[in-house]
């Protein structure tokens, strides 16, 4: 996504309105529905709620992976540097590799770098997980989705697990 749809799609996070807009705050994290304060206000709108990028990140990255035909997420170098990450004792995976996001104040935007299957349809796939995305975020963070941008960076064949197979040694 480049800049100049950036900033048509997801309004400036810096011109936060007052009482009942949303505003991002330091750190990546967007206000939604600063509601108002006392007594004398229902319970469900006293306070605000924040929700951090991160957030954003880890739920676009869980929602694309459920997809049938998506085999990992990232562009190569993050994927070396994922697969070393999860071999080191008491790591864990990272959700939100392969996945930026843009939030301004009601809206995101999504970026997503995939490896898919070989033999499953692109198009189809990206298709598949670009709903499930976008009902995912909006349903769990109340962000409008404005857009989805799917890349295929590589196919997975089936032979690329045989390479990782423990080869016979020449010595015993």
């Amino acid at each position: 996504m480049t800049t100049t749809q950036a900033a048509a799609a997801v309004p400036s996070a810096s011109t936060g309105q007052g009482t009942g807009g949303t505003k991002q705050g330091a750190g990546g994290t967007t206000t939604v529905g600063s509601g108002a304060t006392g007594a004398s206000e229902p319970a469900a709108t006293r306070g605000r709620t924040s929700i951090a990028d991160t957030v954003v990140v880890k739920i676009a990255g869980m929602a694309a992976r459920e997809i049938p035909g998506v085999h990992d997420m990232g562009g190569g170098l993050s994927r070396t540097i994922g697969a070393v990450r999860d071999r080191v004792p008491g790591g864990r995976p990272n959700v939100g590799r392969g996945v930026k996001v843009e939030v301004g104040e009601r809206q995101t935007a999504i970026d997503l770098d995939l490896v898919v299957e070989y033999g499953v349809a692109i198009t189809d796939v990206a298709h598949d997980v670009r709903e499930n995305v976008i009902a995912a975020v909006e349903r769990t963070t109340g962000l409008e989705v404005v857009e989805v941008n799917v890349t295929v960076n590589d196919v997975h064949l089936p032979e690329d697990d045989d390479e990782a197979a423990p080869t016979e040694t020449r010595v015993a």
